[in-house]
């Protein structure tokens, strides 16, 4: 009998990556997963392919990004090759970066918000000094969970308008 099942947990998948599904698609399902899905998610890891296809969209070197996500330059590099499973809680921290950027975006009433992509313009933002976080780059957060939380705070306090 698992742990779970003790407690009253039922078994949830992880959600995986497929190009077929395309990026956007599986951001959506993240944003609307179940806690227990994120976890198994975590734990999992996601395909290699996810975080090449959202490096693309963000213009960013598929290195830059998995660096600024605590993965090696040659363990990503060999996952790349191989579309192996990367670290699942790196990229669960990225998505909640994108699922904060884009509330903004869709509470926005600005005309400019209805073709917005948000996934672009958070690479483009994460590679800029930003004050709130004392001149520092936000990927430079992007490593631990804990620095994960501190950009979020920072991408949440945008909304308010408290930095600009």
């Amino acid at each position: 009998m698992k742990i779970g099942a003790k407690i009253g947990i039922s078994p949830v998948d992880a959600l995986t990556y497929t190009r077929r599904k395309g990026l956007d698609g599986f951001l959506n399902r993240m944003y609307s997963a179940t806690p227990m899905q994120t976890l198994e998610t975590e734990r999992k890891g996601v395909s290699a392919d996810f975080l090449a296809d959202l490096a693309k969209r963000m213009e960013v070197p598929y290195v830059w990004l998995a660096t600024a996500l605590g993965i090696s330059k040659a363990t990503a590099s060999r996952k790349a090759a191989t579309n192996a499973l990367i670290d699942g809680t790196a990229v669960v921290g990225m998505i909640k970066l994108l699922s904060v950027a884009q509330d903004i975006v869709d509470d926005s009433t600005a005309p400019e918000a209805k073709n917005f992509d948000t996934v672009k313009w958070l690479g483009n933002w994460m590679d800029r000094p930003q004050p709130a976080l004392g001149g520092r780059k936000p990927l430079e957060f992007l490593d631990s969970p804990t620095g994960v939380s501190i950009v979020a705070k920072v991408l949440g306090a945008m909304r308010s308008g408290a930095y600009q």
